[in-house]
């Protein structure tokens, strides 16, 4: 019984060796056919994965600081930018304040952990710079032969370090006088003709103060606490924050901003808070501008992105005018503020590429018309303001205009090139600090100098630590 199961079992066998080793038809598949079909299919699923990696983007990280509707804005761009290729894709995180971004930034620049782009304030430029952590866009434009020309000459200036572009411009802005037209006319001034100099401004302030006994309900001129109003007024007569020319020929050593462009802005300060023309509304920009806006002031400095939303919301009509000048001094223009955008090393090339691509693509007229109209900022490309949607904005806000075309208007140099020092965000805060100093009796040339020798000291510092 045993044997006659063995024979079963054999016979079983054989039958199925020879059934796998046929066709459905029952005919004999032939070795070397069977061995070239599993190669095909082989290499048709290797095809299949290299087309479907190929058709991957390259993801791209950008940091940036802009909330509210400039984060709108820029996410609309990015989306834009996105579906407008098939190579990369940009990510935007936001990181908060300036300060905040640049401090994150700090722990992973020169990595690949970095952002391929990161949004930094003009005041870090010369950190940024130094740091070792990005690629200058000048290596791109130079390997492409990218035409800046197209761009804003005023607005390029200020990134641009023994002629090369470290970053490409991104939210500019500069100051403007902003002033309440009714209140002119009121006090028979002529709301098309307003105050250019220093002088002038101290005499019609006089007349646009108005006073209640000892209260005074409207005070003719004021001036945010923020160094940077006082390093444009400075730059617009000619003037030096730091020497070396303005810390652009070679690293700045010590500041000159006490000098006699810097004494006649706290001088008019200190003779105008005497006379109690000058409104003093600290250093909060919603408190100044809603002391225009409840006409408890009728002149100010503010930054050329909020105009149109100061004209929308007054309740009187707003004029707009470039910001003054000393008459012992010719006019030079101002300097550009904002923020730009930097380009990180030590990251994947192909990140680097898409950067640039997003950079480029940001500079077209038609992104740079969108990002003008949703957020006031310049627009890096003149053409942009040929744009029909321009056209219609500035048509509706006829003031935006002054603030291009005293933009245009300025003359390069180092003045208005901006000061380069990387204690920048110190040395403003000891401006401020000597502002509230003027305001409170202490003599202008005093609190210039203190500011001055404190900047000093922590630029020394620096220096040391870059040596």
């Amino acid at each position: 019984m045993k044997k006659f199961l063995l024979i079963l079992l054999t016979i079983c066998f054989a039958m199925l060796i020879t059934a796998c080793s046929n066709d459905a038809d029952g005919q004999e598949v032939d070795e070397e056919s069977n061995e070239s079909e599993e190669t095909n299919e082989t290499t048709e699923t290797e095809e299949e994965t290299t087309e479907e990696a190929s058709d991957e983007k390259v993801e791209a990280v950008f940091w940036h600081a802009m909330s509210g509707g400039g984060q709108e804005s820029i996410e609309a761009i990015v989306d834009n930018f996105n579906q407008s290729q098939n190579d990369y894709t940009i990510i935007p995180e936001f990181q908060g304040s300036y300060e905040e971004a640049l401090t994150k930034y700090r722990s992973v620049g020169g990595t690949e952990d970095a952002p391929a782009i990161i949004q930094t304030f003009e005041v870090g430029t010369k950190y940024m710079i130094d740091s070792g952590f990005i690629e200058p866009v000048q290596s791109f434009i130079d390997e492409e032969g990218y035409d800046v020309s197209q761009l804003e000459e005023n607005i390029l200036n200020y990134y641009t370090v023994d002629d090369q572009l470290y970053s490409m411009p991104f939210n500019s802005s500069t100051p403007v006088m902003l002033y309440n037209k009714d209140a002119f006319k009121e006090a028979g001034l002529d709301p098309e003709n307003p105050p250019q100099t220093f002088t002038e401004i101290k005499e019609a302030a006089e007349k646009l103060t108005v006073k209640d006994g000892d209260n005074t309900e409207r005070y003719g001129f004021s001036l945010l606490n923020y160094g940077w109003f006082i390093e444009e007024l400075i730059a617009t007569q000619g003037g030096h924050f730091v020497n070396n020319d303005n810390g652009r020929s070679e690293a700045a050593t010590e500041a000159v901003f006490n000098g006699e462009e810097g004494l006649r802005i706290f001088e008019l300060m200190d003779e105008m808070n005497k006379a109690g023309t000058y409104g003093n509304f600290g250093s909060n920009w919603d408190d100044i501008r809603a002391a225009f806006q409840t006409e408890n002031t009728a002149m100010y400095l503010d930054s050329s992105a909020g105009v149109a939303s100061t004209i929308e919301n007054a309740p009187f009509e707003v004029g707009v005018a470039y910001i003054p000048y000393s008459e012992e001094a010719e006019r030079n223009g101002v300097i550009i503020g904002g923020a730009s955008l930097w380009m990180s090393n030590g990251i994947d090339p192909e990140k680097q590429q898409a950067a640039w691509e997003f950079m480029k693509f940001l500079q077209s007229a038609e992104s740079q018309a969108k990002w003008h109209i949703d957020t006031g900022y310049f627009a890096i490309n003149p053409s942009a303001y040929e744009e029909d949607i321009v056209k219609e904005r500035w048509k509706e806000f006829p003031q935006l205009k002054v603030t291009v075309d005293q933009l245009q208007e300025t003359k390069p140099s180092y003045a208005t090139q901006g000061a380069l020092i990387s204690v920048f965000p110190e040395a403003r805060q000891q401006v401020v600090t000597a502002m509230e100093n003027v305001l409170q009796g202490t003599d202008p040339k005093e609190a210039l100098d203190k500011a001055a020798e404190e900047t000093n000291r922590v630029i020394e510092q620096a220096n040391r630590a870059n040596q």
